[in-house]
């Protein structure tokens, strides 16, 4: 099983995908952060893949999810994340015990689900697992006061790449590329390359 971290990177910053309904939305992109009434006290999951956001909000037509947009990250922010998470599962092969990880995942402000890679067709790729990351309390501060540099609004792209035969759709697609983690990152967030 393949569980690797794609996406639009470049040095300083890295690309993560959110959907919301246009309440907020809307000021988000005006303000060029997360504002009200973006609530600052709950979970916000954030996803590098393109494709798996798309399967997430249904090509950007699900209640709520009707608005995609692409958050640009300072690269150091996203590693703070990954090095204060924890995995949202116990994994007996990454986990010394249970209860080990029901204490770290206590503690932790930072979730990491491994979620099923999506093809165009958005049907799961069955060995292909895609980074989302649950930010919670001290993290979410981060999120929206210090780490995200630029907001843009791609729901139009993703409209017009959902309507492309797939050929064309997939030569519209941003290029994601494997995200660079030093070999102790890796590891603390169970990634295989």
């Amino acid at each position: 099983m393949q569980r690797q971290i794609r996406a639009l990177y470049d040095e300083e910053t890295i690309a993560v995908y959110q959907a919301y309904a246009p309440e907020i939305a809307v000021p988000a992109l005006a303000a060029q952060t997360f504002v009200a009434p973006f609530g600052m006290t709950r979970m916000t999951w954030i996803k590098p893949s393109f494709l798996w956001m798309a399967y997430r909000s249904g090509w950007a037509t699900k209640p709520g999810q009707t608005r995609v947009l692409r958050i640009h990250l300072k690269r150091t922010g996203f590693e703070w994340a990954l090095a204060n998470s924890t995995l949202s599962h116990y994994d007996p092969a990454h986990h010394e015990s249970e209860a080990a990880w029901k204490s770290t995942l206590a503690a932790s402000p930072v979730r990491i689900q491994w979620d099923p890679e999506q093809t165009l067709t958005l049907k799961p790729q069955p060995n292909v697992r895609s980074l989302q990351l649950g930010l919670s309390g001290p993290a979410v501060t981060h999120y929206v006061n210090d780490w995200i540099t630029r907001i843009e609004d791609v729901t139009p792209s993703m409209h017009h790449i959902h309507s492309l035969p797939a050929a064309e759709a997939q030569a519209a697609l941003s290029t994601e590329r494997p995200y660079p983690l030093t070999p102790a990152l890796a590891t603390h967030i169970g990634a295989t390359d």
